[in-house]
């Protein structure tokens, strides 16, 4: 198993070179067998146990854990989660709620350990039963893939390997490891598939392992390929959003033509609103799919919101705009002057420094800004925009709302709610890409100014 585990890994290359990786270990066979094949081909990784909190043996079992991985001579970290409680909160199964607290478990672990990669012990028996699963729950193309080698930084080294081949080589070479008593509880569906379902298949198929793989593979390919069109559909008709200022909201929402996707097969459509709603952060089911697609195809409006995500698709006249409805909590952090003050979570940064004052023309939206840095008073700050805020825009003599100046500039509303305006302690300075107050403009007098710039990261 060892030579195998070194060719597949050699040929997929999904460790490359200088990786470390964090091994989900529970003590079972598949996990335990993973972590001593890691050892003997000198992986760099770090073993990670999740206590669950369902049974009485289980500190017992993390200390064994524990003890294994030293013997190895692999760091270990554990933690602990009320499975449970987390089952009841969220509404979801114990297998379900399961997976969501190992999978944020193995995140902050990786984190914490500087670990670029999570390795989970799935194996050829774990991907069978997830592909029949997505089948009985009438799952589209994409369920028929099953478990994915590689994904988001996740990978399973021993799947082409099976649930019998694990545990062979822990016996063999006299390895520690446990049943978990929920592998035998047919309460569960993946243990009813286990074990009734599976082995009538086997009946039938001796290969029936083999052809589920190679349909899994199959699918896999096909579904690639299809979303390479739908994205390809995507392009096309995307609609451009808040102008200059598109940077702000790229990652939580976005605008299609209607026309342009009402023109395409259904099929792709249907994937195309399903791959735009991901990548906002939200899952359409089937019916909401449908749902979309047929107020598209028939050309009428309304909306859509997702269950899992506070994600909206809304079907207007003319296009399909699909938003986070996310709120932003309120921000105000002063401004480094002279240097950048940058965003991570929004995605923009400032940059301030000194500039001649007669370098100073700029059009009204432009993302830079040379104003008499002398007229300000106080230090400068950025922040939302408030109720009630207020400019006198360069070049007139009347107070505007900054409201209705967003609004005349088109903005959405999450736009307007992510944009930074600079202040100082009287007001509102610069609203960047919209409009800079008459205040602080550069005059003959001027002997002072500064440079702002607002960019994308």
């Amino acid at each position: 198993m060892r030579d195998r585990l070194k060719l597949h890994l050699e040929k997929t290359q999904i460790i490359p070179p200088r990786t470390s990786v964090l091994v989900g270990y529970s003590g079972g066979p598949d996990s335990t067998a993973l972590l001593h094949l890691f050892r003997l081909l000198q992986i760099d990784c770090v073993a990670a146990h999740l206590h669950h909190g369902m049974r009485a043996e289980g500190d017992e079992e993390l200390q064994k854990c524990s003890d294994f991985a030293e013997s190895l001579g692999i760091p270990f970290v554990s933690g602990r989660a009320d499975i449970p409680g987390l089952s009841e909160k969220l509404r979801v199964g114990v297998e379900e709620a399961g997976r969501h607290a190992r999978l944020n478990f193995f995140r902050q672990s990786a984190y914490q350990t500087n670990c670029q990669l999570i390795a989970t012990g799935h194996t050829q028996d774990d991907h069978i039963e997830t592909i029949l699963m997505h089948m009985i729950r009438g799952s589209g193309l994409t369920g028929l893939i099953g478990i994915h080698a590689s994904r988001d930084s996740i990978i399973r080294p021993i799947l082409p390997f099976t649930r019998a081949e694990t545990r062979a080589y822990c016996v063999e070479n006299n390895l520690w490891f446990h049943d978990d008593p929920g592998n035998f509880d047919e309460n569960f569906t993946r243990v009813r598939l286990r074990h009734r379902l599976i082995p009538e298949f086997e009946a039938i198929n001796p290969n029936f392992a083999t052809a589920l793989t190679r349909l899994g593979e199959t699918v896999e390919s096909e579904d690639q390929f299809l979303n390479h069109i739908a994205a390809n559909l995507l392009q096309q008709s995307e609609l451009p959003l808040n102008g200059n200022l598109q940077f702000l909201t790229q990652d939580c929402e976005a605008s299609f033509s209607k026309t342009i996707l009402s023109g395409s097969p259904e099929v792709l459509v249907r994937r195309a609103i399903r791959l735009a709603t991901n990548f906002i952060g939200g899952e359409l089911n089937y019916e909401q799919t449908r749902e979309i697609s047929r107020l598209i195809t028939m050309n009428q409006a309304g909306s859509i919101t997702t269950e899992n995500a506070p994600i909206v698709v809304e079907v207007g006249s003319d296009d399909i705009h699909i938003r986070s409805l996310a709120q932003e909590e309120p921000f105000r952090f002063p401004l480094t002057i002279p240097g950048e003050t940058e965003s991570e979570i929004f995605g923009w940064k400032f940059t301030a420094q000194s500039a001649s004052p007669t370098d100073f023309q700029r059009a009204p939206n432009s993302l830079d800004v040379v104003f008499d840095s002398a007229k300000t008073q106080g230090g400068l700050h950025f922040r939302a925009t408030q109720a009630g805020d207020e400019i006198i825009p360069f070049g007139e003599s009347k107070p505007r709302k900054v409201t209705d100046l967003l609004s005349n500039a088109k903005l959405t509303s999450t736009a307007r709610r992510r944009l930074p305006i600079i202040c100082d302690m009287i007001g509102p300075v610069w609203i960047p890409g919209i409009r800079l107050s008459e205040r602080v403009r550069i005059t003959p007098d001027t002997n002072k100014a500064l440079l702002v710039q607002f960019e994308s990261l």
